[in-house]
């Protein structure tokens, strides 16, 4: 097995400092947009986004939930703010992910892994949206059907926006499915083939995941999760075989040309 050598090879201590300082970049990041989230959610009234769902399911216009504590209402905004901070800071969390991991990636693997970062948000999206359009209504119906005469509920506002939060967030990070693969082709982990031979235990386990995010009858399953965590997958066999394609065209760029350009020097 042919070994490379990582051009531009920086010493430990190098790679621990340049790392720490990415690390307080990311955090400066989140922190400034969790401020500028925290004044969307307030003056925007995002909370009313989230309780327009669980009106809705109650039949219930002027619903509204509890809360236990004077804090509670300005301590769920500010949850909400540092949600909206990461995905306003995802961009510059790329940006430095990238700059730390490229030194060691080779030039194809540097123009395939930005643009998926990029392409994750964007599933990460399409994910709450699902959620929050489909499978969130049915899933509220799907609860509110265990309700009877002896039972009178209380929606008390952490119990109740953590339960919906969690809940696209989840349908959020499982849409990241090709990314998880097209990572651990960039590693060497997993192959095109590898993953065309495990179809069928894919499948298998995308039915028991997307039951215990979903719950309800099998057409909702099958519409609002498992269809399109097969697509997803079927994606990220595309987005793999790619990367495979990229690597195996570049080494055999290198045997035929082993001597590097005229000009280029390697940094000890």
């Amino acid at each position: 097995m042919r070994h490379r050598k990582i051009k531009g090879e920086m010493p430990f201590l190098d790679h621990l400092e340049e790392l720490r300082w990415r690390i307080l970049w990311s955090i400066i990041a989140v922190v400034v947009g969790s401020i500028i989230g925290f004044a969307l959610v307030y003056y925007f009234n995002v909370l009313e986004l989230l309780v327009m769902p669980i009106r809705e399911a109650y039949d219930d216009p002027d619903l509204k939930l509890i809360f236990l504590s004077p804090a509670d209402p300005f301590f769920v905004t500010l949850r909400l703010a540092i949600y909206g901070g990461f995905l306003m800071a995802f961009p510059i969390l790329v940006y430095h992910t990238w700059s730390f991991l490229s030194p060691a990636l080779e030039q194809t693997e540097k123009r395939a892994i930005v643009p998926a970062l990029y392409l994750g948000l964007l599933l990460f999206i399409a994910g709450v949206a699902l959620a929050y359009f489909a499978a969130l209504p049915v899933t509220l119906e799907f609860f509110k059907a265990f309700l009877t005469d002896s039972l009178e509920g209380t929606l008390e506002i952490n119990a109740t926006l953590g339960f919906i939060v969690k809940m696209l967030f989840a349908f959020g990070a499982v849409f990241e499915l090709p990314i998880v693969i097209l990572a651990l082709s960039l590693m060497g982990l997993v192959t095109p083939s590898f993953l065309r031979t495990k179809r069928r235990h894919a499948v298998v386990l995308i039915t028991v995941l997307a039951s215990f995010i979903t719950p309800g009858d099998a057409i909702t399953l099958t519409i609002m999760m498992m269809f399109p965590l097969v697509l997803l997958y079927e994606f990220g066999i595309f987005l793999s075989a790619g990367v495979y394609r990229r690597r195996e065209k570049a080494e055999r760029e290198l045997e035929a040309n082993p001597e590097p350009p005229a000009g280029a020097v390697e940094r000890q």
